[in-house]
């Protein structure tokens, strides 16, 4: 069980790396290589970052979920 969340924790560590780079951040970030730039924003983010922000929280719910179980397995 503990090599479960173990194992679940790492790849959702490294998912949650790449999630957070794809990220359109002030200077546009890696989101720009691939045509995150191309596209105008007319009063809002585009359907692709909104798509990348819930994925992103969600990862982030599973990565959280992944240490707060590895921290009430190994307490006993």
């Amino acid at each position: 069980m503990i090599l479960l969340f173990q194992t679940l924790l790492m790849i959702s560590s490294l998912i949650m790396i790449l999630l957070v780079l794809l990220h359109k951040g002030r200077g546009g970030g890696l989101s720009d290589m691939f045509g995150g730039g191309v596209s105008s924003s007319l009063g809002g983010s585009s359907v692709a970052e909104r798509n990348l922000d819930r994925f992103t929280v969600g990862v982030g719910v599973i990565w959280f979920s992944c240490v707060v179980a590895l921290g009430l397995l190994l307490a006993y």
